[in-house]
């Protein structure tokens, strides 16, 4: 098998039904046949893409504390978000104004590391990782899910020690740290 984007699928889909839908994601059922011919389904979550923003200054990275309803606990991870009304919005655009909404912050450079998927097991949600730098503080634009939300920069040795005492537990911020280390940027 190829690891390029061209080869053929090994599951065809005969066909697709809208099962859910609201602001933020839609999902579908898919009927499908196997290569072996067996017939199956697939679940499918669509969601937005979204950018995710390792902003640094001075062996500081920023992170934000914000509750998560899903697992109804609050949590340390990386800026980031997507704009489910404007889905085709360039990753740049949409990385600065989250930057800029979660913690006020300003980058006069942005740097594109990534672009990494969700969880392509059932979504086809993925993301853009953005090192932001030269960093000016202004006011913050929380969105009526993020009340609450904290910003605070920490030491870089922090985060991995968060990270690796299971205190940070986000799959987006986690791969995007090791990202970021594995392309020396951190």
């Amino acid at each position: 098998m190829s690891d390029d984007n061209t080869t053929p699928p090994e599951i065809r889909t005969t066909a697709s039904k809208l099962v859910y839908r609201n602001r933020w994601m839609s999902v579908r059922e898919d009927s499908i046949v196997r290569p072996d011919g067996q017939p199956g389904i697939y679940g499918v979550v669509e969601k937005a893409d979204f950018a995710c923003i390792a902003a640094m200054h001075g062996g500081k990275i920023w992170l934000v504390e914000q509750y998560r309803y899903p697992v109804g606990r609050r949590f340390w991870e990386l800026p980031q978000g997507s704009w489910e009304d404007k889905p085709d919005v360039d990753p740049l655009v949409l990385a600065r104004a989250e930057l800029q909404e979660e913690t006020g912050l300003a980058a006069s450079t942005m740097i594109h590391v990534a672009r990494l998927f969700q969880a392509y097991g059932y979504s086809t949600q993925a993301f853009n990782l953005f090192l932001a730098s030269d960093l000016t503080q202004g006011e913050t634009d929380l969105d009526a899910e993020e009340q609450g939300l904290i910003a605070r920069a920490f030491d870089i040795a922090e985060v991995q020690r968060m990270i690796v005492e299971g205190q940070i537990v986000d799959v987006t911020t986690v791969a995007a740290f090791g990202m970021l280390r594995l392309k020396g940027l951190v």
